[in-house]
């Protein structure tokens, strides 16, 4: 197997981070919210995926998704991320009725450290919008075509919403302000241009879901092998 991708932010994830990352979802009415409508997408995408029984939660970072994985009777879980630090966090903070429920696992995504069609669906919250090159998006999808025997649930930031019209503008200015050396790890891409990436690692489009349509740039998408 090829080395792991690795990505700007990949190594960031120390025991502090993870805890300061477990915390954040719940800072706050409007983050709470924000989970809240998360959570509600995740579970609707996981219905329309048809309530898959071996679900890979990855990345599962602090594991703030866990306990609405659990909730399905009889479902098995497969906890991984590259951050060991993040998985230790999730072991911790998370409920330990859902812990019992979950297999933790540390791997890169874009080597995930499992036989091929081991899992039924790929849950991936919170990822492909801090990869910005095509490739590297290919990869990962390649990855988990590998793994999956059926669905795979992502999200990511859309255009063709006002948050995302924004967010250009907002850009925009940054670079007729000189500030062209940002580091950036978290992109807006084109709705044609991921959709025509996931057919090419071999997926068609059962459904998106839009955090807020037409304002909000988060999309859920349930892909299907062909």
């Amino acid at each position: 197997m090829n080395s792991p991708i690795e990505l700007p932010f990949s190594n960031k994830y120390g025991p502090e981070h993870a805890r300061e990352y477990f915390h954040k979802h719940q800072d706050g009415l409007a983050r709470r919210l924000s989970h809240q409508r998360d959570v509600q997408m995740a579970r609707k995408a996981l219905a329309l995926a048809g309530e898959p029984d071996l679900v890979l939660d990855l990345p599962c970072g602090a594991g703030r998704f866990w306990p609405m994985l659990a909730e399905r009777p009889g479902r098995r879980i497969i906890g991984a991320d590259n951050s060991a630090d993040m998985i230790a966090t999730a072991r911790a903070c998370q409920p330990p009725e859902v812990v019992r429920k979950v297999r933790t696992l540390q791997t890169s995504a874009f080597a995930i450290d499992l036989p091929d069609q081991s899992v039924d669906s790929v849950f991936c919250m919170r990822l492909l919008h801090h990869i910005g090159e095509s490739e590297h998006r290919a990869a990962l999808l390649k990855e988990f075509h590998r793994v999956s025997r059926d669905s795979v649930i992502v999200s990511l930031w859309v255009d063709g919403n006002l948050k995302a019209a924004r967010r250009r503008r907002q850009d925009a200015r940054r670079v007729a302000q000189g500030k062209t050396n940002d580091y950036q790890n978290r992109f807006v891409l084109p709705r044609e241009v991921v959709e025509q990436e996931f057919k090419d690692a071999g997926f068609i489009v059962q459904r998106s879901l839009d955090f807020i349509p037409l304002y909000a740039m988060w999309r859920v998408y349930v892909l299907r092998k062909r």
